[in-house]
């Protein structure tokens, strides 16, 4: 599957998970690894890179220093250490956070999801 066949299921399979999520959760990482499964097209859960940097041990981590991962100047110059808020921002307006960021995401808009998603990804190491 080339790079646009791959972008294009990451984003099918990111509106299915949105779909499919109840909106009444609220930091439940268990809730926050079934939303995860749209970001499994990408990124790992451990620090394996993939389209993406391996997300293990994120929180705390400074942005764009996932060893092996070639990031985008704008990341590597963000001077953001990964912490739930910042995490959560990004992950609901990414080119907002980090204008110029390669990760082609346009955002999640439900909230619940996000903190249900950052409390899981607040659970790796």
């Amino acid at each position: 599957m080339n790079n646009a066949g791959k972008v294009g299921a990451f984003f099918a399979t990111l509106l299915f998970a949105g779909a499919a999520a109840d909106p009444g959760y609220a930091q439940n990482a268990e809730h926050g690894k079934i939303v995860f499964q749209a970001c499994a097209t990408c990124h790992t859960t451990d620090q394996t890179n993939r389209v993406g940097p391996g997300l293990g041990g994120l929180i705390g981590r400074k942005a764009g220093t996932a060893p092996g991962f070639h990031y985008s100047d704008a990341m590597k110059k963000s001077d953001i250490v990964w912490d739930t808020k910042i995490l959560d921002a990004y992950l609901e307006a990414p080119q907002k956070v980090v204008p110029g960021n390669k990760m082609p995401y346009a955002g999640m808009t439900n909230p619940a999801d996000r903190a249900d998603l950052v409390g899981y990804l607040a659970t790796l190491k």
